[in-house]
């Protein structure tokens, strides 16, 4: 979803939702516990991501899916309203087949939907590789400093 404080502030919000933090995945298979600074230069093809912790009996796989298409732009290529760059790309890391068919039949969902016909979601889905937390200033960083990233223009039609 771009940046990851701000989606990291909107799940951990999320009744059901047990735990999130921020952290860098999708990353090269030779890239061994990346920085901030490194994954920036954009060099070792890192995302910034949130890791969610949740509880399926009181929220669902396919709502959590909700909230990630209506939060973000997901037509947007490499960037996320002011941060630009590969590290913001908008991605679902999944976990499982299950998740897989779940992410894609959501994007095919949320396509239809697009207010502008012209655009289409670009949103990365693909396996979870290795999660790298990321450095303990950025973790509740919205709730530590009251600091917030972009907010999302409205793309789709409706949203539920």
């Amino acid at each position: 979803m771009g940046c990851f404080w701000s989606p990291e502030y909107i799940f951990s919000k999320i009744n059901g939702v047990i735990k999130t933090g921020v952290g860098y995945t999708g990353c090269n298979p030779e890239c061994k516990n990346p920085t901030y600074e490194q994954v920036c230069s954009e060099s070792l093809g890192c995302a910034e991501a949130i890791q969610i912790e949740f509880d399926p009996e009181v929220i669902s796989y396919n709502q959590l899916l909700d909230i990630f298409w209506t939060n973000h732009d997901p037509t947007q290529i490499n960037r996320q309203g002011p941060d630009i760059g590969s590290q913001y790309r908008s991605a679902i890391f999944y976990y499982d087949e299950k998740q897989k068919t779940q992410a894609l039949k959501s994007k095919e969902r949320y396509s239809k939907l697009l207010i502008d016909k012209t655009k289409k979601i670009v949103t990365e889905i693909t396996q979870a590789g290795q999660f790298y937390n990321a450095e303990e200033y950025h973790q509740k960083f919205i709730e530590k400093t009251g600091q917030a990233c972009h907010v999302p223009r409205r793309v789709f039609i409706y949203s539920n």
